[in-house]
């Protein structure tokens, strides 16, 4: 199964916060909906190996990858690569087979961090470095507090899409997110980001108090009435100096 971001319960957003959001809250921006998750694929990992959903589908995870090896001249492998939001920690299991070793993913959930961690010993990548930390908190005052200004990159594949679903304040949890990435990047630093809620436009114009667009990264598109789009996105931004 590939996660369907796209919000359907709820009410609508600007009706209850006041902010840019034209789509409704969700489940889905809860922990609850996510430790739920993470238990279940725990346990099936546990049982069988299967290690679980990776969002958006492997082909946008190997998108990114591939972008990364073939297109980014500016990240090494030796260079610190943080997956915020990891749940299973497949991304990061793909950027150590390419060579990638210093490798952390966050997850506020501590079921989807000891998968992740389970996943990386079996595939003999116990240097992967897993931590639990919620990315709608300050990050200087928790457990990433010694890691602020060490990544090289950031990667987010889904995990904004999540905290834009926060049935309650989810526009002050998306800025707090944002400064987060700002505290954690190196100035020389990548963000990386691929979603299916937000279009190239509203992130460029959320993230542009903080990031310059750097670069598109093209995904697939579809036409809907003489029109064109995508089914996600995924850009590059820089901080601002």
């Amino acid at each position: 199964m590939i996660f369907n971001m796209e919000p359907n319960t709820g009410t609508q957003a600007s009706d209850v916060t006041g902010d840019d959001r034209d789509f409704q809250s969700s489940e889905l921006g809860t922990k609850q909906f996510w430790d739920d998750v993470y238990i279940r694929d725990l346990d099936n990992y546990n049982n069988s190996a299967e290690v679980g959903d990776i969002w958006f589908g492997e082909e946008s995870q190997m998108r990114v990858v591939r972008w990364l090896e073939e297109d980014c001249e500016d990240v090494d492998t030796q260079d610190a690569i943080l997956d915020l939001g990891c749940g299973n920690g497949m991304m990061l299991v793909e950027l150590h087979r390419e060579g990638y070793r210093d490798l952390t993913g966050v997850d506020y959930s501590e079921t989807a961090v000891q998968l992740a961690r389970n996943i990386a010993d079996k595939e003999g990548m116990a240097d992967i470095k897993y931590e639990t930390a919620d990315l709608t908190t300050d990050v200087r005052e928790g457990a990433l507090t010694c890691r602020c200004g060490h990544y090289k990159m950031c990667v987010d594949k889904g995990t904004y899409d999540a905290i834009s679903l926060i049935p309650d304040n989810a526009l002050t949890a998306r800025r707090t997110y944002q400064e987060n990435i700002k505290h954690l990047l190196r100035a020389d630093g990548l963000f990386v980001i691929t979603s299916c809620n937000w279009t190239c436009e509203q992130l460029e114009e959320f993230f542009s108090t903080d990031f310059s667009l750097e670069s598109v990264i093209p995904t697939p598109t579809f036409q809907f009435g003489g029109k064109t789009g995508n089914t996600v996105t995924s850009l590059v931004f820089k901080p601002k100096s």
